[in-house]
């Protein structure tokens, strides 16, 4: 039994959600974006995916996600919300793609937010916010690998999908239509997740930079060293260039992501 279907066997009724939402820091990423059993039913990073295309103005497939699917939405969205928003008390609700505002929220590119966080942070200490970047830094290096794999996996069925709608002569142009979107939906996600990580690295670079010039610490140079690292396995990880899509420099844009 896949690691997937054994959360599906632990969903919560709708009725008992409001109850967990109450909970100040209910979500269902834990830690290194392990997904919780309590919270987790299979529709609720669907819409991951769906954005993605929206936002790149591509068609949206209405197939049912296969396992594969469902598990690369789930290991993408904690590489694309902002570490900050990870221990909201309302989180869950914004991984069930309910709140569209947050949706869009997503698509903006601002790397001073991640400072202002810290900054607007109750720590007793500058070490305080130190740690916090490099737990933060490190959370995200240690998710990489995982998200990777399945993406790969994912590519190599949707090769395999591509090829067979050349040789299935009985699909209907709206099947067909459909495949391809599903495909589409699946690399955008990728794409979504390697844009996301480069631009939360320049946060991360302003945020240390930042901290050094106004409050130095000794513990800085642990904040270098894991930033160092996680942009060694962001660029061991890339998927796009398997895509045909020149890779992404980690570095962001600051501005609106446009289509």
């Amino acid at each position: 039994m896949s690691q997937r279907s054994r959360h599906r066997q632990r969903t919560t009724p709708l009725p008992l959600l409001a109850c967990f939402l109450m909970t100040a820091g209910c979500s269902s990423i834990g830690d290194f974006g392990r997904l919780e059993q309590v919270t987790i039913t299979d529709d609720i990073h669907t819409w991951v995916g769906q954005e993605a295309a929206i936002n790149a103005g591509a068609p949206i497939s209405i197939n049912k996600l296969t396992e594969e699917e469902h598990t690369l939405r789930d290991l993408a969205f904690p590489l694309i919300e902002p570490p900050y928003d990870r221990v909201r008390w309302d989180a869950v609700v914004y991984e069930y793609g309910t709140k569209k505002e947050f949706q869009r929220e997503l698509m903006i590119v601002d790397i001073t937010a991640y400072y202002r966080r810290l900054q607007a942070g109750a720590w007793r200490s500058s070490a305080g916010r130190y740690n916090r970047l490099i737990d933060d830094i490190r959370n995200d290096a240690v998710r990489i690998p995982q998200f990777a794999d399945i993406a790969r996996r994912v590519i190599d069925l949707d090769r395999r999908r591509e090829q067979s709608l050349h040789v299935l002569t009985d699909l209907s142009p709206a099947d067909r239509a459909n495949a391809l979107a599903r495909i589409g939906e699946n690399s955008l996600t990728i794409a979504w997740v390697e844009r996301s990580l480069a631009q939360r690295c320049a946060g991360y670079r302003f945020a240390l930079d930042h901290l050094v010039a106004a409050e130095p610490e000794k513990v800085a140079a642990q904040a270098d060293v894991a930033l160092a690292m996680l942009q060694q396995k962001i660029a061991a990880n890339q998927i796009l260039p398997e895509l045909g899509v020149p890779p992404l420099n980690v570095a962001a844009r600051q501005g609106p992501v446009t289509k």
